[in-house]
């Protein structure tokens, strides 16, 4: 068996999306106070809606995803910094060829309930989200999974169909919690979980409310006695109650006006470049987005440098209609860029046998702040190349139950992925519950079994850069803009200097990581 270093794993160039990639603007940062323990914290999130549920296979925005990193627990963590670190796994170790895994499980994990976190309690949890009957969004990341069984209580073993060296960061994902085994499932409608924070109240689309765990294995967070997170999809009205100090913290702040927003000496503004991209995704299934020239129309009709400098503001970059990010470790050099060009647009339509094309582009406030105006831009753009792009407003509440994946053109935003196979096995693989283009590419899907097991790093590398290059040309999402995250707290609140970026907010664990000033 290979030991990876009793489980921390260090991506060359992943501190590029990181703490090498934080920028903390607005005021200098004070000197910070150690972390001590007490205080209330109150954030506002731009995101949640009325049919949220605590299943953790439909968590699916930033609302359920920072509920579930405070109060379940997972494997393995990705730390600020984009290192792999134990959580309720102790360490792991992987046979020769990566196919093998075998996880030790941390001693004294408890469930809020008080119960023993054990081998078997982790066997149903994993299990909950595999099977030709999940729906689990979870389901690609464990899809290659054949067996999990258990060394007595602390002992869990996966067999995989092939070899995956990053299947330790698969298990971080936020929707892979430690749940209690229940019959033939887990228990997930009591919210018992065993992270530092119990719950005490869900309002789905509206708050959840946590307490302090006392008895959490880790002394080194949990730093607040309680949270209460309240939904405000509403840009304005989540900014208004940080100015106003109803809330201490919020996320997804209004890019035209952050500058000014910096000027307050009780705000400090963070940004933080990671993998974060906001896509307009085609239903490859539906007419005319079945047509691979139609979808080059599009993506050659979009003028992805105004999207940046008019909807980011500068904060962000242009993306190349593939989800990998610039500082990740595969990602293609050699691609070359899409650019703003009518000519090319007006001959893929030709090319499909158009010599104009009518669209309905659908967007809201919920895919991402700035969506609807940066349809209104896509369509002035789009008409320069043949294109009638209508923009169409959608309500914010039922966005993602209701739009997103079911109306054929709609803006959306991803996080992102820590790694390269874990964002195409999510979003890109055939028949993935989250592919929402509904795109299938044999080659695409090849590649990606291959890859996953190839561990010599430069035909893995090869074959990343084919898979991005698939993407770009022949998928159904158009990526025209990698966003920073960027986020506000009042003073009374403080966190360290190293902010991670693999979900908004500190890595969405905001609630656990910081500490009153």
């Amino acid at each position: 068996m290979t030991i990876l270093n009793s489980g921390r794993i260090n991506r060359r160039g992943f501190m590029a999306t990181t703490a090498g990639a934080a920028l903390i603007a607005g005021l200098p940062l004070r000197a910070k106070a150690a972390p001590s323990r007490g205080g209330h914290l109150r954030a506002a999130i731009g995101h949640g809606q009325t049919t949220d549920v605590l299943d953790p296979g439909t968590y699916s925005n930033s609302f359920t995803t920072s509920l579930a990193f405070a109060i379940h627990g997972r494997l393995t963590e990705v730390a600020a910094d984009g290192s792999l670190i134990p959580e309720v796994a102790e360490s792991w170790e992987a046979s020769a060829d990566a196919s093998v895994w075998r996880f030790k499980l941390r001693s004294g994990v408890t469930f809020h309930s008080g119960k023993a976190v054990t081998a078997a309690d982790v066997v149903s949890s994993i299990n909950f989200h595999r099977g030709e009957n999940s729906t689990s969004a979870a389901g690609p990341l464990v899809a290659n999974v054949t067996d999990i069984t258990t060394e007595g209580d602390d002992i869990v073993v996966f067999t995989l169909d092939g070899g995956n060296a990053d299947f330790p960061y698969f298990l971080s994902d936020y929707h892979l919690v430690i749940c209690k085994a229940e019959g033939d499932s887990i228990d997930w409608k009591s919210g018992d979980g065993c992270g530092s924070y119990v719950l005490k109240d869900f309002s789905a689309g509206v708050s959840y409310a946590v307490e302090r765990n006392p008895n959490h294995w880790r002394s080194d967070v949990a730093w607040f006695d309680s949270a209460e997170v309240l939904a405000i999809v509403d840009q304005n009205a989540r900014t208004t109650a940080l100015v106003s100090g109803d809330v201490d913290v919020v996320d997804r702040l209004d890019l035209k006006t952050v500058g000014l927003l910096a000027r307050n000496p009780n705000i400090q503004i963070n940004s933080v470049a990671g993998t974060q991209h906001f896509t307009f995704a085609m239903d490859t299934r539906a007419e005319p987005y079945n047509n691979p020239d139609v979808r080059l129309a599009l993506k050659y009709g979009i003028n992805r440098q105004e999207l940046v400098d008019k909807i980011l503001f500068g904060y962000g970059s242009v993306g190349n209609d593939h989800p990998i990010g610039q500082g990740q470790r595969y990602f293609n050099t050699e691609l070359a860029q899409k650019t703003y060009d009518p000519d090319k647009a007006k001959f893929h339509l030709k090319q499909a046998g158009l010599d104009s094309l009518d669209v309905k582009l659908s967007a809201a406030d919920a895919a991402f702040g700035g969506a609807v105006d940066a349809a209104v831009l896509y369509q002035s753009s789009a008409a320069g190349a043949g294109i009638n792009l209508t923009p169409v407003r959608e309500a914010n509440d039922g966005y993602w139950s209701d739009v997103w994946m079911k109306k054929p053109f709609c803006a959306v935003y991803w996080s992102g992925r820590p790694v390269e196979d874990q964002m195409f096995a999510t979003a890109y693989k055939c028949g993935a519950a989250w592919n929402d283009s509904f795109w299938c590419n044999d080659r695409f899907d090849e590649l990606m079994l291959k890859a996953r097991s190839e561990l010599d790093e430069a035909k893995r590398r090869e074959m990343y850069f084919e898979m991005q290059q698939i993407c770009s040309d022949d998928g159904g999402v158009i990526v025209p803009m990698f966003a920073n995250y960027v986020f506000g707290n009042s003073n009374k609140i403080a966190h360290s200097d190293t902010l991670g970026a693999n979900w908004d907010v500190d890595g969405m664990r905001f609630i656990e990581r910081w500490w009153m000033a």
